[in-house]
């Protein structure tokens, strides 16, 4: 017990603690940290843990939810504690701009424990109908209390008290871009970014895609058996890239890890040889083992290999390569919610400098008439339109309009959904809300001669 303790409060702050003051009566009798933490239920104690960690970028939250901080709970539990985190991730800002009006002073700097406690129990009375009010407030009291900021219950006590007690908002006839982005919580200026890039109808569909766990169903015909389990964007990603080279020898799948669309390679080119390779040791490692415990992946060989300066024989070259870049994630925030409040604008022009050194790199082994695909998780044009454009440019390839492929993929059934809108100016585009699945892009790349 007091090794938990001393995990939460040493995942706090990270300052000295202020002066303890004045308790006041509406915080309770007092309590220890080992008392307080006691009174919380193991659910709550891992999604505090959890998402303290993760607010320190210590920890991405599926990690966290897989790792050894979850491994004692039951299966409940489990599923208490999932929900908690990736609740809390993806409604922080609307839950913080709820918070802040309830505050003596708005502007009033909160301790991150304080912090976080106030979100899990706000989310808790605004979000989770099955959870009783006096288990949420009186639980994040203790959490609060628990990490060391004993001063601070009675306030914690007071504000979820009137979250509970306030009236749920009506409805809106109308609401600015910044009205919707907190109601859904969202960063204001990465919505702009949406409603400029693709208009304010789909700008809002995404937000509230993003707040929800993936819809049940697939546009997909064949599902489960030896197909991997992945979103329908991943998937369909993979799918255009095996239609683009029917009967392919030679596949490079250059940033493959951890391996869904790999497997969906093997499975429709089963007479290729498919390399599959990823920068990163451990997640190769991890992919390979995937590998071997497919049916359909015999000829796929895994390797470290970075490919932006793929080091391979001369002669080494391939009909057809997947290049699904790493990048921001922006189409993925329903299930990387942490996402949104990291990432800062800069940060789509230092991903589109390594997209650009990996798709070089991967269009100097195609083979001549070969096909590549260039891919990404993102909603953002410097990550997708822009870095084949900029690489595109005066080059022996061309683009290839990806219509055709589509409606392949509808003709063999592949596809059992429409996917009309799903192709914006040659190339593939889906977007959360709209296309229910994640957002992707990917472009088919054909070389069309000696370079």
């Amino acid at each position: 017990m007091k090794e938990q303790v001393k995990g939460i409060r040493d995942k706090g702050v990270g300052k000295p603690k202020p002066p303890v003051r004045g308790r006041p009566a509406s915080a309770g009798p007092t309590l220890s940290a080992e008392e307080a933490l006691a009174k919380v239920t193991p659910a709550r104690r891992a999604a505090f843990e959890i998402l303290t960690l993760v607010g320190q970028n210590k920890g991405h939250s599926d990690e966290l939810l897989h790792s050894a901080l979850t491994d004692g709970l039951s299966g409940e539990d489990r599923n208490l504690a999932t929900a908690l985190v990736m609740g809390v991730l993806r409604w922080q800002i609307a839950l913080d701009a709820r918070i802040k009006t309830l505050l003596q002073r708005p502007d009033q700097k909160l301790a991150e424990p304080v912090a976080l406690a106030l979100r899990m129990g706000a989310f808790q009375l605004l979000h989770m109908d099955r959870i009783p009010a006096h288990a949420a407030l009186s639980e994040s009291v203790e959490l609060c209390r628990a990490a060391g900021e004993p001063h601070a219950t009675g306030m914690v006590n007071a504000i979820l008290r009137k979250v509970a007690s306030a009236q749920k908002p009506s409805a809106r006839i109308f609401e600015s871009t910044a009205a919707f982005a907190e109601r859904l919580g969202h960063p204001k200026w990465l919505v702009d970014r949406w409603v400029a890039a693709y208009g304010r109808e789909a700008a809002l569909k995404i937000c509230e895609a993003d707040q929800l766990e993936h819809p049940a169903g697939s546009m997909f015909a064949q599902v489960g058996g030896e197909i991997p389990l992945m979103d329908d964007g991943s998937r369909l990603v993979a799918e255009l890239a095996a239609a683009a080279v029917p009967g392919a020898k030679r596949v490079w799948d250059c940033c493959a890890a951890p391996g869904g669309k790999t497997l969906i390679l093997a499975l429709r080119e089963p007479e290729a040889e498919i390399f599959a390779t990823d920068v990163s040791t451990k997640r190769t490692a991890q992919m390979q083992s995937r590998m071997k415990r497919s049916s359909v992946a015999e000829k796929v060989k895994c390797f470290v290999l970075d490919a932006a300066v793929p080091v391979l024989k001369n002669d080494e070259k391939f009909d057809l390569i997947l290049c699904d870049v790493p990048c921001s994630g922006t189409g993925t925030l329903a299930e990387n919610p942490e996402i949104r409040h990291r990432l800062k604008p800069e940060e789509f022009l230092r991903q589109s400098d390594r997209q650009k050194l990996i798709l070089k790199g991967a269009l100097s082994r195609l083979a001549e008439g070969g096909r590549l695909v260039y891919s990404t998780c993102s909603l953002e044009p410097e990550e997708n339109e822009r870095v084949v454009e900029a690489v595109l440019a005066d080059s022996g390839f061309r683009r290839v309009a990806v219509e055709g492929l589509v409606s392949s993929l509808l003709d063999s059934g592949v596809v059992s959904g429409e996917l009309g809108s799903v192709v914006r100016d040659g190339a593939l585009r889906t977007l959360p809300g709209v296309h229910g699945c994640d957002g992707f892009y990917a472009v088919v790349v054909e070389r069309s001669g000696a370079i």
